[in-house]
Formats: C-alpha cells, sequence, structure tokens
C-alpha cells in the first residue's frame, strides 16, 4: 500500500506532530467502535502529554455537520497504537509514521523550521514595536507627563513625533472635534463637558489687575499628562481616519 492511501493529515502544535485519533482508527480498519476502542487503549497513555481532546465534525445526510469526540495524539502513542492493534495494517500504518518522524527529526528540517519560528518571531517583534511606537515616542519627547503644558506645547511635542501641525491648526481640530467650545462666546476655546469630564484638560485661572485698580479672571485651557497621552497616541496611530492628514509620508 502506498504513503498516498496511508496518508494522515499531520497537525502541528507547540512543536509536536499530532494526528487524529479517529483518522488512524479508521485506517486501521477496527471493527472496534471508536469510542470502545479509547476506552481500551488511551488508559495507558497521559492527557496532556501523549493525547489532547477535541471537538471534530461529520457530515450529516440532511448536508449539516454534527460535533463529535476526537483526540489529537503524538506520533509516538500513534506508533505504539498499531502495535498494539496487532494487525498487517497496523504494522503498515507503523512504519508510515516512522518515516514521518523520521523526516521531522531531518537536521535539514529542524534547521527550515527553527528560521520559520525565528522569521515568526520577528514579524510579531516588528508587530508590537509599531504598536509601542507611539507610546514609545512620547516618553522620550515627554519626561513630565503629569504636567499640564499648553496647547501650543502640545503642538510642538506633535511636530517633534512626526505630526505635520501647528498651534492654529490644533486649536482647529480639537475645535471641530468636540475637545474644545467653538461657539463664539465668553467660553470660545475653552474645553467641553466631555473634555473635563475624561480628564484631558484643566482650566488655569490667573487672576489680572488692571492699571485702574479693577481685576478680571483669565482661563487658559491646558492639558493634563494624561490628555498628552491620549493626543500623541491618536495623532500617532496610523488607523485613525481623523489625523491621518497630519502625518508625514515618509
Amino acid at each position: 500500500m502506498s504513503d498516498n492511501q496511508l496518508a494522515l493529515k499531520v497537525e502541528v502544535k507547540n512543536d509536536r506532530q499530532l494526528v487524529s485519533a479517529r483518522d488512524l482508527h479508521r485506517g486501521l480498519e477496527l471493527s472496534t467502535r471508536f469510542s470502545k476502542w479509547v476506552d481500551q487503549n488511551f488508559k495507558d497513555f497521559d492527557q496532556g502529554q501523549d493525547f489532547m481532546s477535541v471537538t471534530a465534525v461529520t457530515d450529516m445526510p440532511n448536508g449539516g455537520v454534527k460535533p463529535i469526540q476526537d483526540y489529537y495524539i503524538t506520533i509516538d502513542m500513534a506508533k505504539q497504537l498499531c502495535l498494539m492493534s496487532h494487525t498487517e495494517k497496523g504494522k503498515q500504518y507503523r512504519r508510515y509514521l516512522i518515516a514521518i518522524e523520521r523526516k521531522w527529526n531531518d537536521p535539514q528540517e529542524i534547521v527550515k523550521r527553527g528560521y520559520a519560528i525565528l522569521q515568526s518571531k520577528n514579524t510579531q517583534l516588528t508587530i508590537e514595536n509599531r504598536e509601542m511606537k507611539p507610546k514609545a515616542l512620547f516618553a522620550d519627547a515627554v519626561s513630565a507627563s503629569n504636567k499640564t503644558i499648553l496647547i501650543g506645547d502640545l503642538a510642538k511635542i506633535l511636530k517633534q513625533n512626526g505630526v505635520n501641525i501647528g498651534s492654529v491648526r490644533l486649536f482647529r481640530w480639537l475645535r471641530k472635534h468636540g475637545y474644545l467650545i467653538k461657539r463664539d462666546a465668553s467660553d470660545y476655546n475653552m474645553p467641553t463637558q466631555k473634555s473635563m469630564e475624561r480628564k484631558l484638560f484643566v482650566v488655569k485661572e490667573t487672576v489680572i489687575t488692571h492699571s485702574d485698580g479693577h481685576t478680571t479672571i483669565s482661563k487658559t485651557p491646558k492639558v493634563t499628562g494624561k490628555g498628552q497621552i491620549y493626543f500623541v497616541n491618536k495623532f500617532l496611530k496610523s488607523s485613525n481616519p481623523d489625523t491621518e492628514q497630519f502625518r508625514k509620508k515618509d
């Protein structure tokens, strides 16, 4: 019988080769039903080490599918089950599994797997670095994010990190997106209720004494440490369409 006729689908989990117990049972052409075969033969193996429980599906006559119990078993366990079958098919499948195992342990195959793992880790590291880039850049640009700063200073920080925006355009953007009040009144350019509730801004009040003796109160919006982190990350996030126009193209 050729290897194509014996073929079992091999899954790789945690750098281990696994095959379906149902596929092996079917290939061995055993008369014992699957659940009884499992009860009789799996008791000498360790769950989690030699096999793991999984749910498979089987096709129904009406075109639907039905969930069924299956197990992923190691190649070593599969070889032992083949021996325990005491059949010619068991011998054939054992030889087939030995060939699979031999190829898996070939030095060239080991090197290929190691390279693939390294490439995967490098890709994941690149993704993580990209996701962390806004926070990392901000940490370099602002050493004291717990201090409040002027909106103009926030614009400078954004500029240092590749965001093409100045103070005037930043004020305009903040008004447009509901962070600052845009109605033409005494509270123009003051933080909206939403911004204050989210603690993105504070309002600094300064008492000014004029030459004739009367005093007035000047109000200045300032960005909190939380607000600085929020806005820098928002402008540097590549998937944010609201800020894409300001990011410099490489």
